[in-house]
């Protein structure tokens, strides 16, 4: 075939249409899952609304969803709800490429395209089925993830909340054939009959006609749902949380020893609450834990800057190996560039690192007149001062200090994960260094901790620096505790080998600075509002201020992410993992509540509520 180019002949064959190239071709490889995920999302809403509600089953809408896949044809509400309910389940995990998912889709589909031939003889439906199960066998490399960690307390929660969630849908189910209903039951008949069909018996409400039989048959698909999920999650293999093992932090303390001054937040990764992955040089290493799907990682790689790309590439292909999102919280600048080079990530900056270099700090100035006058008023009411380290310190008192931060904590919930240790005056942590506020009742009784008012907890920035960790006072102490032991801290580190001190982190402290300087645009002027309105709430411009009076360096700390789209998954993450949103079973059910650590901090990458009558940033 001749084809005319330019006024010349051509022998090559024209290519096709770039539209019915693509269709031909099909999608993607990697918007597989997402495209698969979607449709059983959907087509599990159309099946369960045609369960509940039998007029939406001759309606032109159900019309459609009996031709695609997984509508299993006149078997309506029984087996309407249950293929429905396994397809919602199924969708998320197709979309995050879980292999177990991708078995149980492969299995559904076949069985979904005989009921449609047999029982609906839909040959449309048939081979919408099986065009779906061919394009998941094509691209079954694309569902690789692993299964995700879970402990066998989740078979209890799957039982308590899809029992919940069933017998709220199995009231709808039995109240929604009102003109089909023998007499008229009242609510604690009605969920006696959604009791007795969840187990396969006949409760006390009866139905005229096949109604009877559709409810009968579709609370007990509920019911069957109900046991056989709460039997594999009990039954399969129990895979343990994210926990550093002897070996591994033996390991990053040998890192840290040689690396450990260019990251001030190197020492939490020290937390036993945290998986590590190291390079296959064995010299760097990144800390990370999963949350809600997503692969947190904390701070900088410990280790070799040379070595970090390997450390990096572990991480993600942990992420892409268990179809995690991967995120990291608090990175340093060079870090965030690193990250952002080695994996196509972006970086969005959160707030600033105030850091405190001992040379240049003192009380003398106009700028530090605020500062020296409230210690000042302290230290004339009586209260001394002690700072060491944590070797110094007896075994006792490290246990009355222990007892006191965890009273004074203030909260239930134990708060901390990326700029956080998680305990005070472990053996292996003797480098790091408490400083106590002391003062005698008047009365010369000792309190339950003796005269001790309050404590603040730095960890060890490599061989010359210290970082904050947390801060906790005894509430009915006067207040500028924290001004007055973070002034004692900084005179005391000269005599420590102590060069600079790392303090609180202040989130989005750039945004507050330029909104209010002369001149600053309406948008910035905005954003400043915003900020200051929920510093209500939050410790955000608060936090910001108190960090300012001790005149610090800033240093910029970064979250890198994927996609925009990620961030508000990742935000919610976060929080759980700081301690600020806690998901999960009460705890007598839980195994982690047993132990109750101190893991606050001062460090926070997410707001902290303000708590102290004058709004003194509070590690609570």
């Amino acid at each position: 075939m001749s084809v005319t180019i330019d006024g010349e002949k051509s022998d090559a064959v024209p290519v096709p249409h770039r539209g019915l190239h693509r269709l031909l071709r099909g999608p993607r490889p990697e918007k597989v899952p997402g495209l698969v995920g979607t449709a059983c999302a959907v087509i599990g809403f159309l099946d369960v609304a045609a369960g509940v509600f039998p007029r939406f089953r001759h309606s032109r809408m159900h019309a459609v969803a009996e031709v695609l896949p997984g509508a299993l044809g006149p078997f309506a509400a029984a087996l309407a709800i249950s293929a429905g309910v396994l397809l919602l389940l199924l969708a998320h995990g197709l979309k995050r490429r879980k292999r177990r998912a991708w078995v149980a889709a492969v299995v559904l589909l076949p069985a979904g395209a005989v009921a449609q031939f047999v029982y609906r003889h839909s040959v449309v439906g048939t081979l919408l089925s099986l065009a779906l199960l061919a394009l998941l066998l094509r691209h079954q490399r694309e569902f690789a993830a692993l299964p995700d960690p879970r402990s066998r307390w989740k078979a209890l929660a799957n039982f308590v909340l899809l029992g919940v969630g069933s017998v709220g849908l199995g009231l709808i189910i039995v109240s929604s054939h009102p003109h089909r209903v023998v007499g008229d039951p009242g609510f604690l008949d009605r969920l006696e009959h959604v009791l007795y069909g969840l187990v396969g018996l006949e409760g006390p409400v009866d139905y005229t006609g096949q109604v009877s039989w559709t409810v009968g048959y579709s609370l007990g698909a509920l019911g069957l749902l109900i046991a056989v999920t709460t039997l594999y999650l009990a039954l399969r293999p129990e895979s343990p949380a994210a926990r550093l093992t002897d070996h591994d932090e033996a390991r990053l303390r040998e890192l840290l020893e040689q690396h450990g001054g260019r990251d001030s937040l190197g020492h939490f990764a020290l937390r036993r609450d945290k998986g590590v992955v190291f390079s296959p040089s064995g010299k760097a290493a990144v800390c990370y834990r999963v949350v809600c799907g997503v692969m947190l990682a904390s701070g900088d790689p410990i280790g070799d800057v040379e070595a970090w790309p390997g450390a990096i590439e572990r991480f993600m292909e942990q992420a892409r190996l268990h179809s995690w999102t991967p995120a990291v919280m608090g990175c340093s600048e060079t870090g965030g560039h690193v990250w952002t080079r080695e994996t196509g990530l972006d970086a969005l900056e959160l707030g600033d690192e105030a850091v405190v270099h001992v040379r240049d700090f003192t009380l003398s100035g106009r700028a530090m007149r605020n500062v020296r006058q409230m210690v000042k008023r302290i230290e004339r009411g009586g209260y001394e001062t002690r700072v060491r380290r944590v070797a110094d310190l007896g075994p006792e008192e490290l246990e009355r200090i222990r007892r006191a931060a965890s009273e004074w904590r203030g909260t239930d919930t134990e708060r901390g994960f990326s700029m956080a240790l998680g305990r005070i005056g472990d053996p292996a942590d003797g480098d790091c260094v408490i400083a106590t506020a002391h003062k005698a009742d008047e009365d010369g009784n000792p309190g339950p901790y003796g005269d001790l008012k309050a404590v603040l907890h730095f960890v060890p920035w490599g061989r010359d620096g210290m970082s904050l960790d947390l801060m906790r006072r005894d509430r009915s102490a006067d207040p500028g505790m924290n001004e007055l032991l973070i002034v004692a801290a900084l005179q005391a580190a000269p005599g420590l080998g102590v060069q600079r001190v790392s303090l609180n982190f202040a989130m989005f402290r750039s945004a507050l600075a330029r909104g209010e300087r002369l001149g600053a645009g309406p948008v910035l002027r905005g954003w400043r509002g915003l900020l200051v309105f929920l510093s209500r709430w939050f410790q955000i411009e608060s936090l910001y201020k108190f960090n300012a009076k001790f005149r610090p360096v800033w240093e910029p700390r970064f979250l890198v992410f994927r996609n925009t789209r990620d961030l508000p998954r990742i935000g919610f993450a976060a929080m759980q993992a700081e301690g600020f949103v806690t998901l999960g079973l009460p705890r007598p059910f839980n195994r982690g509540g047993a132990t109750r650590q101190a893991r606050p901090c001062a460090h926070v990458s997410v707001v902290t509520p303000a708590r102290t009558a004058e709004r003194e940033p509070q590690a609570a």
